[in-house]
C-alpha cells in the first residue's frame, strides 16, 4: 500500500501513516494548563475507540447469527467480552484522579457531557433500547442523530439471536420473529419456553445464549463501576451539560439487556 505525495511519487506506508498517528496524537487539546486534563481527554477518546470496535463486532455478530454461523458468532462475542473487560479496567486509571484534580478543570468542559456520546447511544440501540429520548442531545440534521435513529429502526442483537434459533430448528412464535423491530422488546413466555429447550439441548445455541448473558452482565458491571467513579469524583453534584450526574446513572443500573435470558434461569 502506498500513498500519493507531491510530484507524482509515492511514499511507502509507514507505521505513523497507517495508524494516522499525526491525527490521533494531535487530537488532545486541553482547555486548561491543569496536568490531569490530559488524562481525562485520553481516557474518553480511548472509550470512543473501544465503542467503535464494539459496534464493529456486534455488527459482525448479527450477520453471523443471521447466517446461522455458530463458531464465528461465538468468536465475535468472546472478543466483545474481552474488550468490555478493558473498558471496565480503564475506570481504575480514571480513578487515580482525585475530586480536587477534576474540579481544577471541570468548569472548562462547558456543556460537554458523556451523555452526548452518540456511539454509546448507538450501542444501546444495537442492544435493543428503543427510547426517543436518546435522540434529544442531537440536532435532527446531524450525523449523530441519523446514526442513533437508524440503529433504533434496525433489528437488535436479540432479534438476530431469535432468527438464529429459528434457523437452528427451534419453533419460535411468529410474533417474535416478525415483530416491529423499532419498538422495545418485552419479555415473552413463549420465547422463554424455547430458551428452556435450547439450554436442555446443551449445544451451540446454548453457548451463544450464555455468552449473551455474559455480555449483558459485562455491560451492567461497566455501568456500576461508572456510577461509582462518578460518585467518588463529584459526589451528588449535577453533571456537566446539565445532566443529573450520578443520580441519573443510578437509574440505569441492573436493567437487563436480554431479560428473557435472565428470566429463564429460574426454569432451568
Amino acid at each position: 500500500m502506498t500513498e500519493p505525495v507531491p510530484g507524482g511519487q509515492s511514499a511507502a506506508l509507514t507505521y505513523t501513516s497507517y495508524l494516522a498517528l499525526d491525527e490521533i496524537l494531535g487530537a488532545q487539546r486541553p482547555r486548561s494548563d491543569e496536568h490531569d486534563e490530559m488524562l481525562f481527554i485520553v481516557i474518553h477518546q480511548v472509550y470512543e475507540l473501544w465503542f467503535k470496535q464494539i459496534l464493529h463486532e456486534l455488527g459482525h455478530l448479527q450477520r453471523c447469527l443471521e447466517k446461522g454461523d455458530t463458531p464465528h458468532s461465538v468468536r465475535a462475542l468472546r472478543r466483545t467480552l474481552t474488550i468490555l473487560k478493558v473498558v471496565v479496567a480503564q475506570i481504575d486509571v480514571l480513578e487515580t484522579m482525585t475530586p480536587r484534580q477534576f474540579t481544577s478543570f471541570r468548569e472548562r468542559l462547558d456543556a460537554s457531557s458523556g451523555f452526548q456520546s452518540y456511539q454509546f447511544r448507538e450501542l444501546e440501540a444495537v442492544l435493543g433500547r428503543r427510547d426517543k429520548r436518546m435522540l434529544s442531545p442531537y440536532d435532527k440534521d446531524s450525523e449523530s442523530y441519523a446514526r442513533v435513529a437508524l440503529a433504533m429502526s434496525r433489528p437488535a442483537v436479540f432479534d438476530s439471536f431469535l432468527h438464529y434459533l429459528a434457523g437452528a430448528g427451534y419453533d419460535l412464535p411468529d410474533a417474535a420473529l416478525n415483530r416491529d423491530v423499532g419498538t422495545q422488546w418485552t419479555e415473552s413466555e413463549d420465547v422463554q419456553r424455547v430458551l428452556v429447550q435450547v439450554y436442555a439441548d446443551d449445544s451451540g445455541p446454548s453457548t451463544v445464549a450464555d455468552l449473551l448473558v455474559d455480555l449483558d452482565e459485562g455491560l451492567q458491571e461497566w455501568r456500576y463501576r461508572h456510577v461509582k467513579m462518578v460518585e467518588r469524583t463529584i459526589g451528588g453534584k449535577a453533571g456537566t451539560g446539565g445532566s443529573a450526574g450520578a443520580a441519573y446513572l443510578r437509574t440505569t443500573l441492573f436493567h437487563a439487556v436480554f431479560p428473557d435470558l435472565w428470566a429463564v434461569r429460574s426454569q432451568l
